[in-house]
Order: C-alpha cells, then structure tokens, then sequence
C-alpha cells in the first residue's frame, strides 16, 4: 500500500498543474527568451531560433538549424513547459539537424487560445501531423518529454507514416493507471472517480495554495538544484484552467491498445519511482509497454523527472545513439 501511494503521488507530479493564468502574450513569450522569430520569409528572432509559418490555436514552434539539415527533429515538452527545457540538447543537435521545438498555448506564458476549453491532447496530436505535414518533413524523430511523450506516441499510433522515430522520456501509455486500487483491473473506468476527486480537490484550491503545490512538485521533478527556477517559472506562468484540464485528460487517457499501430522505433527513457526499488519500476514500464514488444526500454539512474537537466551527458548520449 506504502508503495502504490508513493505511485500515486509520482503520477501527479509528473503531469505538473501549474497554477496561476496565463499572461498574455504573442504566442506567449517566455521571460528574457521574449523574442520572436520565423522560418524563411520571417523576421528571425534575437536569440537565433524562428518561428514556423504556421497557423494553429493548439501550439506554435521555434525552429533552429542549417540551412541544409541532415534531417528533422520535434521536440516536444511536458505539462506547463515551456521550449527552454529543450535548450541544451538543441544547442548540441541545430548544426546538424533543423529543430523544431513545440510550445503548447496555456503552457509557460503563451495565450491559451483553443486550449482554453474542451479536448486538449487530441487536438494537438492531430495539429502535429498537420505540422508535419505542411512543413514537408520526411518522418522527423519525435522526442517528448512528460506529457509531450503522450503527444508523441497518439502521433505516431494515429499517423504511423508521419514519425521516423520516437523517444519517450519518462511516460506511459496510461499513468491513470497508478490511480487504480489495488488489485483492480487499470482501465478508464476504474480510475475516473479517483482523478475526478483530484480534479474536484484541485479546482477549489486558491491560486496560493495550487501555486505552492505546483512548486513543491516542479522542485520533487528535478534534483538539480540550479537548474530549477526556468521549470518553476513556466509553471507559475501557465494558465490553470488548460493546465489543469490537460492533466485530468492524460490521467484518463489509454494508449495501451493504441501502440501496436505505432511503426517507428520506439525508445523509452525513464527514471526509478521514488521510494520503490529499480526492479518495481522496470517490472511497471515493461507491463506498460507489453502491447508495443519492439520498445527498448532504458531506465536513467540518479535522475528525476527532467532527466535532460538532471543528466544531460547521458540524456545528450542517448539522443545521439536514437538519432544514429
């Protein structure tokens, strides 16, 4: 029991709800990175990256790279992040590859637009092939991060001719799953009124008390110390009603019966649970996983939720073994 609410309580820090609104800006720009720039034909941006000429209420992307790129690559966040957390690994891979980094509306500082009600992670898979598709890539790697994982694998299962390969970085297929009782079958069904309640108890905070919950998770999420405040910024900049509606959306959302569609190689990075031992954790991933048999699943050690900042070496090497 001890270890399935140490589970549980890993579920809701991995799909971070942030708390305050969202102030609004032009796509929303993110603190001193407040600069905006295009793809070819555009004004390009003081700090090198453009922004695709693309039109979507569901996310807008920054591209950086040569002009003759050896190939593609998407990068996509997770839950109230913001493009910055993918700056490392860009600034290893745009000489050799054009990065296209997605920034979800409501997350860190940008309008909410159409994600402002309704259905979240749908729409946005479905804008992704659009993307893809309209920009002319020819099956890009696709590497999400959180909930930017989940983006990745509904897109590659739904649109398998538009993904080269896939990397998920720290999530599963059904993380509502961790909500199940014990000895309960993990479906929708069985986890609704336990994320339901979570929802409730979430909504009636006051926006103090769900910005120091969003904190205390954003700082459980990452053990680098210095490293925290650009993570803690867009969660405090991202809007609370889409962060908090998306959250309760990928708790209710299974993929499971979805992966056998997906046609790329797939590769999951992922960390130990907390207050388990590594075998729960690795025995956890590969029962999620079991539909999809072709996954090379890898756990990364002495790393939290955000492995690109807690072990950027090993995560940088990993990219580049994926990529090759």
């Amino acid at each position: 029991m001890k270890t399935m609410t140490a589970i549980a309580a890993l579920a809701a820090s991995l799909c971070l709800a942030a708390p305050a609104a969202a102030q609004e800006h032009d796509h929303g720009a993110h603190g001193a990175h407040a600069a905006h720039g295009a793809r070819p034909a555009q004004a390009q941006g003081h700090h090198g990256h453009q922004h695709a000429d693309f039109e979507s209420g569901r996310f807008h992307v920054r591209v950086d790279g040569p002009a003759q790129p050896i190939g593609d690559i998407i990068l996509i966040p997770g839950l109230s992040s913001s493009p910055e957390v993918w700056d490392g690994i860009t600034d290893q891979l745009k000489d050799r590859y054009r990065i296209h980094r997605i920034h979800v509306q409501g997350f860190a500082g940008a309008a909410a637009e159409d994600n402002a009600s309704g259905p979240i992670l749908g729409p946005v898979a479905e804008d992704l092939a659009r993307y893809i598709a309209e920009q002319r890539l020819d099956r890009p790697a696709v590497i999400g991060h959180s909930l930017g994982g989940t983006f990745g694998m509904m897109l590659a299962a739904r649109h398998p001719d538009s993904v080269g390969k896939l990397m998920v970085v720290d999530m599963m297929p059904f993380t509502g799953a961790m909500f199940a009782a014990p000895g309960v079958n993990p479906t929708v069904e069985a986890v609704t009124p336990a994320v339901e309640a979570m929802h409730a108890r979430s909504s009636a905070m006051t926006d103090d008390q769900y910005r120091a919950q969003a904190a205390m998770a954003v700082t459980s999420m990452i053990n680098t110390e210095s490293l925290r405040a650009g993570p803690l910024e867009d969660a405090a900049r991202s809007d609370r009603t889409v962060s908090a509606n998306a959250y309760r959306e990928l708790m209710l959302t299974d993929l499971r019966a979805e992966l056998p569609r997906i046609t790329a190689p797939v590769e999951v990075l992922y960390v130990n649970f907390p207050g388990t031992p590594a075998g729960f954790t690795d025995n956890v991933y590969r029962m999620s996983f079991a539909s999809l048999p072709s996954a090379q699943l890898k756990r990364i050690d002495d790393s939290a939720h955000f492995i690109m900042l807690d072990q950027p070496a090993q995560f940088a090497a990993e990219v580049n073994a994926f990529l090759e």
